[in-house]
């Protein structure tokens, strides 16, 4: 990163890391579950110069604070007060969004709601949308639903190859990096990933939304990117997702799960150039009731395990 912004929030200190900050054009850039903004290094620099990239970790991950109060703080309604406070620390009244999976589905519920969707002025997802697998969930819940401890730091570098797989990562200095930016060392001298490890009790305590009638809210530009090999995101949700959206823009990326890195020209590209298309405002369609199937099945999953531990 080129520079580095602290933004206080009610007792929360939340890292902007920054790219180009004197760039002309900005764009926001928010990462998935257990990341941190640090993987948008590659996205920046191929994204070129005249683009500012702000891209935040969220409260619990990398560099930003960690909650007292999980079963408060890690949920998609308080993420979207700590975004609309970058925003705001940042003057932008509109910006461009990019989101990697936990990122993208917060851009949709900045976008889709009245009060935040002026603050989005075009809408890129990174291998998610409104319909997810449930068993790819179920196993994103799992892996990051308990703690992860490794005697070396060369073991954890070996387990993100195992489990990062999907993100298309290329050489063994790629990988290094990633490590390196996912290495957090414990007291006893063991290594940990980079996050809090009570992130994923957000797969419990967070609210059930009709995710299809906030995609079908969304009018400003929309693009989605899938990794072709993608566990999370499947192909026919993103043809039902074009239908439920004309003028969607879609890219699919061989070789990848989830997600696509975002880390070269062939994956950069398309984005810039959908970055860089004229904004034409829709108006606004009544949302048709759908089912949040996918949501609702894996908050109850997670609530019937929960109570489980809690009886053994």
């Amino acid at each position: 990163m080129d520079a580095l912004e602290l933004v206080p929030l009610r007792g929360l200190e939340v890292a902007v890391r920054i790219w180009h900050p004197d760039a002309p054009k900005t764009v926001v850039a928010w990462h998935g579950l257990a990341r941190h903004g640090g993987d948008f290094e590659g996205f920046a620099r191929a994204l070129g110069p005249e683009w500012r990239v702000l891209a935040p970790d969220t409260p619990g991950r990398g560099l930003s604070s960690w909650s007292p109060i999980p079963a408060q703080d890690y949920l998609y309604h308080r993420y979207k007060k700590v975004a609309l406070a970058v925003l705001d620390h940042f003057s932008l009244e509109q910006v461009p969004w990019v989101g990697t999976s936990m990122g993208g589905l917060l851009g949709m519920l900045l976008a889709a709601e009245a009060d935040s969707a002026h603050r989005i002025e075009r809408l890129v997802l990174n291998d998610v949308g409104p319909e997810l697998n449930t068993d790819g969930l179920t196993q994103l819940a799992l892996y990051f639903g308990r703690p992860h401890r490794f005697a070396t730091f060369g073991q954890l570098e070996t387990e993100l190859r195992s489990h990062y797989g999907g993100f298309g990562i290329e050489g063994d200095d790629a990988w290094r990096r990633l490590a390196l930016g996912s290495a957090r060392r414990l007291p006893d001298g063991s290594w940990t990933y980079h996050y809090d490890p009570r992130i994923g009790e957000q797969f419990i305590y967070d609210t059930p939304r009709n995710s299809w009638a906030d995609w079908r809210a969304i009018r400003c530009p929309l693009m989605v990117i899938r990794g072709a090999e993608s566990p999370l995101l499947d192909a026919d949700s993103v043809l039902s997702m074009a239908e439920a959206q004309p003028g969607l823009v879609t890219l699919e990326v061989p070789g990848c799960g989830h997600a696509p890195m975002l880390d070269r020209d062939s994956q950069v590209a398309p984005i810039a150039e959908f970055l860089a298309r004229p904004h034409r405002q829709r108006l606004p369609l009544q949302p048709q009731r759908l089912e949040s199937s996918w949501w609702q099945r894996m908050l109850s999953w997670m609530r019937r395990e929960n109570r489980l531990r809690e009886t053994d």
